[in-house]
């Protein structure tokens, strides 16, 4: 699976291409360099007409974060830390730091107000799980600065 990129721009503006089971990647604002995040599976849910599934594996250089963002509103999104430590606050809960072996659900539109490589000197790798609507397109929009 070969990871591409497309502008931080798009991002910003809440317009980013839509994941549709290609490979995609993107850089986000907020940090020199950003996380990768490339799709795994993006498959309709045979039993749950009207769904499917989207699995994303996001890597953050060491250092790294996404800006703030909300996810397709009908997502509710199961993370799974595969490597490193996720530094990660979702709506008013307390940031925490999240270690390989460690998960977090976030509930349809939540606000995921911080989500970081909580090392400075190793990469964290990341699986998300969601679960959303079929006629979602957009996964992800960022805060408005």
């Amino acid at each position: 699976m070969k990871p591409t990129r497309f502008m931080t721009a798009a991002l910003i503006a809440g317009s980013a291409p839509a994941l549709d089971g290609a490979t995609a990647a993107a850089t986000m604002a907020g940090a020199t360099l950003g996380e990768t995040v490339a799709v795994a599976a993006d498959e309709p849910i045979p039993n749950l007409p009207g769904k499917r599934l989207v699995t994303l594996i996001v890597d953050y250089p060491a250092g790294a974060s996404s800006a703030a963002h909300h996810h397709a509103g009908s997502a509710f999104i199961y993370a799974y830390v595969l490597s490193g430590a996720i530094r990660s606050q979702v709506d008013d809960e307390p940031v925490r730091v999240y270690r390989s072996g460690e998960a977090w659900f976030e509930k349809p539109g939540a606000h995921h107000r911080v989500s970081a490589n909580a090392s400075d000197a190793e990469p964290a790798r990341l699986l998300a799980v969601f679960i959303l609507d079929a006629a979602d397109e957009q996964l992800t929009t960022t805060n408005p600065r």
